[in-house]
């Protein structure tokens, strides 16, 4: 089981991937790739489902934290140490953690 500090840097690193995903210009060129992908045939499912994945800090969040999670705790040989049903929750609070940090950020972009 994780302890708080690798709870709060996974959730702060889950935060910053997550910016790094939805936000960040240096993939603007992927995301653009994709939602002209999606332009071309706007009735698809599984294309809305793509554009709403890469576009939603929630979903996107929550993938991303999992990821880093999942990759933490088999690097630091911590996966066979505790149930799944352990980490399954750890990827709640990670994940969890990592959106409010989100949702902070958010609430100050709309106070400036």
């Amino acid at each position: 089981m994780i302890n708080p500090v690798e709870l709060a840097s996974l959730a702060l690193a889950g935060y910053r991937g997550t910016q790094f995903a939805v936000h960040d210009s240096i993939l603007d060129p992927a995301r653009d790739r994709v939602h002209a992908w999606h332009h071309r045939r706007p009735d698809s499912t599984a294309r809305d489902f793509v554009v709403t994945l890469i576009s939603c800090v929630y979903c996107t969040g929550w993938w991303v934290s999992g990821t880093l999670l999942l990759t933490y705790l088999l690097v630091t040989s911590q996966w066979h140490q505790a149930p799944l049903l352990v980490h399954g929750i750890e990827w709640l609070a990670v994940a969890g953690a990592a959106v409010l940090l989100n949702r902070w950020d958010d609430s100050r972009k709309d106070s400036a």
